[in-house]
Parts: structure tokens; sequence; C-alpha cells
């Protein structure tokens, strides 16, 4: 599975949150498979986004998106986002 992983700043986490959840539909209809966020613990409104695609090509359609920029203006995203893309994850938890 192909992940995705933004940091970006928001102006209020509160709207962020409300935002994000009320583009879900849009989200999981793009591929989306999961969504994960981190806040820093030096400034909260400083946020890691870790997104699950079903595919890559999905996966960056969406993330040139104009609905995805209208989206993120409207929630109070106040920088530039940095966005990586990745093509695997393991889980070396266990021994």
């Amino acid at each position: 599975m192909p992940y995705i992983m933004i940091s970006h700043k928001v102006a209020d986490y509160a709207k962020w949150k409300r935002a994000v959840k009320s583009f879900a539909k849009f989200r999981k209809a793009s591929g989306e498979k999961c969504f994960c966020v981190a806040r820093s613990s030096k400034n909260l409104n400083d946020l890691l986004v870790w997104c699950e695609w079903d595919n890559s090509a999905r996966m960056k359609k969406f993330t040139k998106s104009r609905e995805l920029r209208a989206a993120m203006k409207a929630a109070g995203v106040t920088s530039k986002p940095a966005i990586s893309f990745y093509s695997k994850m393991e889980d070396l938890s266990t021994g």
C-alpha cells in the first residue's frame, strides 16, 4: 500500500479537525484507507498527517486536486504543506 506524509501548521486545531471530518467522504472516495494525525508537543497546531491509500496513482491525483486545496484553505492550514510519498511500510516492533 502507498502512503503519504504531510507536515503543515494550522491556525486552530479544533476547526481543522472538524473540516477534516467533513471532508472524509471525498477522501475515502478518492482512495484513502487510513488517516492519522500527530500534534507537535511544542506547538499543538503543528501537525503531521499520515495516510494510507489504495494505490499510488489515486493518491497523487488527490494531492493535486482543486478540492484538496480548497479544503485545506477552509480548514485554516497556514503553512505550505511538506508532502512526502512512500511505497511501503514495515512493522518492526516485534522481534
